[in-house]
């Protein structure tokens, strides 16, 4: 692959930002010299180290079905065709079609209450012993399990990557390549906000560095920018006002959907969950990794969908039903070193548990206003425009690169190899530490 094929790739990973730049610098070669001196000083970091990070260059990825669906062949002695194990509703198919010699239903899976007792088994013609028929009820229910765990893995990652890039993992590798210049700040902005969240107490950096601001403006000076495509990952007022009316109707309602839909999962997690409104500070046995991935994707719909409204010129209908934000669980101990600091909880937290529900306002549920938005962040003292609770967040000043940091669960270390053994021995991670990795040592404080 060439270098605008790699960087296609990267809209589906996680590469650093830095050999982004790296793949950018080899993609376009009629830089200014103003141009390539900044571009040429940033790629420069990718190549610490030799190039290695301790860090995955990719989301988690669901393991496939490859050993169960063979399993399941051997047991069954059948083919079934061509079956992509990484694919869950292909596994299922697959699992219905070998198990129609037991006449299993996968819509019954449970072990002590739907298998087929003897006479059952008769009248459906399943002319097989009881541990038999057992062994293969149990392996359909396991390759029923892992399309399930699949799903959930690959639902998960991909609410990660649209927190990060929006709609740019829809980009099609044609269109990608037709604007090398739009290309290059898709997948260099994108990298910036996939960063990893870094244990502090500072606000995170602003993804649009000099690079990405050096990128932007290159697609600014140039007639025929495919700026539909950046406002797939960039819904920022500058970039969504020009687009033309059917273009700007159309990404409307992608992200209209998108709200729609990651506010009923969030839904469906709130009523399952014990989750404090008034603090959002993680509680035991709460899964924050799936809250934060849906709050994270919500909010990028959010403000999308809030993006185009305004550049529509449509943002009256934000008078009658504005859902607000979702703010996303804070670890405990963040917590804890933010009020020995002399902090408190995100103003926007107090707003937050101030206003309905936002699933229940789109649901007709409940009643949120623009007023009523204005009236919780005026008693908080929080600007509701800038802050992003009644319009598109306006965009900060142009943040200074920073090469990045080699991170264990949010801490930063110096040297790369360094956090693989921190990371293998499970420190930072609330967990005990397996000394062993250290030759029995315990670690100093």
């Amino acid at each position: 692959m060439d270098a605008l094929d790699r960087l296609h790739s990267s809209l589906d990973a996680r590469l650093r930002p830095e050999d982004v730049a790296v793949l950018v610098q080899e993609s376009l070669l009629d830089l200014w010299p103003a141009e390539r001196a900044v571009l040429r000083d940033i790629a420069a970091h990718g190549k610490r180290w030799s190039g290695f990070s301790g860090m995955s260059a990719d989301y988690a990825r669901p393991v496939g079905a490859a050993r169960q669906v063979a399993a399941a062949r051997s047991l069954f002695e059948v083919d079934g065709g061509a079956v992509d194990t990484d694919d869950p509703i292909s596994v299922l198919e697959f699992a219905a079609l070998a198990g129609a010699e037991i006449r299993w239903d996968p819509a019954r899976t449970d072990f002590l209450t739907d298998r087929l007792n003897r006479e059952s088994r008769a009248a459906a013609g399943v002319e097989l012993s009881k541990r038999r028929y057992n062994k293969r009820f149990r392996m359909l229910r396991r390759l029923s399990a892992k399309a399930g765990r699949l799903e959930r893995v690959r639902t998960m990652r991909g609410l990660v990557l649209f927190a990060a890039a929006g709609f740019a993992g829809t980009i099609d590798r044609d269109r990608f390549r037709a604007d090398p210049d739009a290309a290059c700040f898709v997948a260099y902005y994108t990298a910036r906000r996939k960063l990893r969240r870094e244990f502090t107490l500072a606000s995170r950096e602003n993804p649009f560095d000099q690079l990405a601001d050096l990128l932007f403006q290159r697609c600014a000076r140039r007639p025929g920018t495919d700026w539909p495509m950046i406002a797939l990952a960039c819904p920022t007022p500058e970039v969504v006002g020009r687009l033309r009316p059917e273009q700007l109707g159309e990404l409307l309602g992608r992200w209209s959907a998108a709200t729609r839909s990651v506010a009923g999962m969030l839904a469906d997690l709130w009523r399952s969950s014990d989750i404090d409104q008034a603090t959002m500070v993680v509680r035991r046995g709460t899964d924050s990794s799936t809250w934060n991935a849906l709050a994270g994707a919500y909010n990028a719909a959010r403000h999308g969908w809030l993006a185009c409204l305004h550049a529509a010129g449509l943002s009256s209908l934000l008078e009658d039903a504005l859902p607000g934000k979702v703010m996303r669980l804070v670890a405990a101990d963040l917590a804890a070193w933010h009020r020995e600091s002399g902090g408190g909880l995100h103003p926007d937290t107090a707003v937050w548990s101030r206003l309905p529900l936002p699933w229940e306002v789109l649901d007709g549920t409940a009643r949120c206003t623009q007023a009523d938005v204005e009236a919780a962040c005026r008693e908080h003292r929080v600007d509701p425009a800038r802050a992003g609770w009644t319009a598109p967040r306006a965009p900060g000043a142009v943040a200074r690169f920073r090469p990045t940091p080699e991170l264990v669960h949010g801490v930063a270390v110096a040297d790369p190899l360094w956090a693989m053994v921190l990371r293998r021995a499970h420190a930072f991670s609330g967990k005990p530490v397996r000394t062993e990795v250290f030759g029995g040592q315990e670690l100093a404080d």
